[in-house]
């Protein structure tokens, strides 16, 4: 899973930065095996930091990451692979 060409919506394009956007598709590419076919990602900002939460249901997983970020960003984003290919949007586009 998630192995298909990555696509992301303006919206990502927009409002998260690129080095967030690696940051994340990095997160999935290290995820143990088995995936499920939606991530989401909780993004908020704590103490000068961008906290994320990243979770998905089948199996259930749930982690929280704290990095420094220069652009701090408040969003909800969902990441989801289709098989024939893998898109990054924000949750308010779904």
């Amino acid at each position: 899973m998630f192995n298909s060409k990555r696509y992301m919506t303006k919206g990502i394009e927009n409002s998260i930065p690129i080095s967030l956007q690696v940051y994340l598709w990095n997160l999935i590419d290290n995820l143990p095996e088995p995936k499920d076919y939606l991530q989401v990602f909780r993004l908020s900002s704590f103490c000068d930091k961008q906290k994320i939460v990243h979770e998905q249901e089948e199996p259930e997983y749930s982690a929280e990451y704290s990095i420094s970020c220069k652009n701090l960003v408040n969003e909800k984003i969902y990441v989801i692979d289709d098989e024939t290919h893998c898109t990054m949007l924000l949750a308010s586009e779904y």
